[in-house]
This record gives C-alpha cells, sequence and structure tokens, in this order.
C-alpha cells in the first residue's frame, strides 16, 4: 500500500532549508526509496511550508527512515525550524491518478512494447483476468500471460488509449489497436493481413497495482478481417 508522509514546518529561512533538501536527495542518490516529493508554501504564511514525501509503502518509508544521511538531514531541518515539525504518517487509500498510471504503463510497457514479464511488477499476485475470448473467463495473471502470448506473437498490436475514466478502484479504458497477422492464431495460420479494431476493458486496483481485469473485444470483426467469416 503507497505510504505517505507530511512533513509540516514553521521557518523563516526557507532558501536554507531548499538547500538542506537539495543535499539530502544528492547524499541518498541511488539509496532513497521515495518515489516522489513536492514542498509547498502556504500563501497566507510564508514561514509555513509543508513537505509531501511519497513511498511504494510504509516498509520502504523505514527503509529510507534509517538511512544514515537521512537523519543528518532531519537534524538539519530540525535547526532550520522556527518550531519542532509535525510528521503526519498516511496510508494510501485511494489514488485514482496512480491507478489511471499503472494502466496507461499496462498499454505502454506489456502490450505495445509486447513484454508480458512487465505485468508482474504492475499487476497484484491474486491479479484475475476475465476475457471471453481467453479459455476461461476467470484466470490468474501466469496463466492470462501463456495466453495472451499467442495474440502478441500472431499480432504485434499497439494500442492507443482513446478515453480513461478512473472512479474509486476502478479505471475503465476506451482504446483502439491496430496489428498485422503475422504468426498462426487459433489454428489460423499467418495471413499477413492488416487488422484493427476497438474495445473496452475495466480494471479494478489495489494499493496502485492492477487486481482485476474485464476484456471487451471485436472478436467477430477479427475473424471477418482474417478473412475466416464473411461480413
Amino acid at each position: 500500500m503507497t505510504f505517505v508522509q507530511v512533513i509540516d514546518c514553521k521557518t523563516s529561512r526557507i532558501d536554507e532549508l531548499n538547500r538542506v533538501m537539495d543535499s539530502w536527495a544528492e547524499a541518498t542518490k541511488g539509496k532513497r526509496t521515495a518515489t516522489h516529493a513536492i514542498m509547498g508554501q502556504d500563501r497566507a504564511d510564508a514561514s509555513h511550508v509543508v513537505e509531501i514525501v511519497e513511498f511504494p509503502s510504509y516498509e520502504e518509508a523505514m527503509k529510507n527512515s534509517h538511512l544514515p544521511e537521512t537523519n543528518r538531514i532531519f537534524e538539519e531541518m530540525v535547526a532550520l525550524c522556527d518550531v519542532a515539525p509535525t510528521f503526519t504518517d498516511l496510508d494510501v487509500v485511494r489514488d485514482e491518478q496512480l491507478n489511471k498510471d499503472a494502466v496507461r504503463r499496462f498499454f505502454e510497457e506489456v502490450v505495445n512494447a509486447g513484454n508480458l514479464d512487465a505485468a508482474d511488477a504492475l499487476c497484484t499476485a491474486g491479479y484475475r483476468e476475465h476475457d471471453p475470448s481467453l479459455s476461461s473467463y476467470d484466470i490468474g495473471l501466469e496463466q492470462a500471460k501463456r495466453e495472451n502470448a499467442e495474440i502478441m506473437r500472431a499480432f504485434e498490436p499497439q494500442v492507443v488509449i482513446e478515453s480513461m475514466v478512473a472512479e474509486g478502484d476502478h479505471v475503465c479504458v476506451r482504446f483502439s489497436h491496430k496489428g498485422r497477422h503475422v504468426a498462426a492464431y487459433q489454428g489460423i495460420e499467418a495471413t499477413n493481413r492488416d487488422i484493427a479494431g476497438t474495445g473496452h476493458c475495466t480494471f479494478r486496483c489495489e494499493g496502485g497495482k492492477l487486481a482485476e481485469s474485464w476484456w471487451n473485444l471485436d472478436d467477430l470483426g477479427l475473424m471477418q478481417q482474417l478473412g475466416v467469416m464473411e461480413g
């Protein structure tokens, strides 16, 4: 689960604080586990500064806090504050942008790049895929990778996300796709025909990863384009 730490402090030495944070970034390069950090200054009170740091999980944040460089920078930061800073630790229970980013990466890294193994890092261990074109309407990640490998080899598809809507832990995607039939698919030898179509998929996310998906594509239209069914 994504973890966020909010550091709230009052200081009249903003420039010095910025230099300390730059020093921390340089000293922990390649070691820090933070994935994103921003600093904001209160419009109503220029001495009020808030830093928000994001980590993949609470455990990763603890690894970061145990770095010797982090402890040294913390002491320097406290010395620059007018009063002791306060810390708020947050488990992220909803992040629609994070979910959309995971879905976008799935299409870019898994489908368009043809790297099915990239799904291991993007999907949960208990991922379930629902697709009427596969052997079962409810399969796990490893089986989904094996069965989708035939589709990837046969058509080398390229997908364009036409629209994406996120609500709660669900992301719905409308996409178009193109490819060419260059290898056998479901017993149909390569025809070298260009294929194109559209589809929809709804993903359910957990902690910024894909936990479940429901796919709908025009399989009848595909067979017609391959010339094995009449239009």
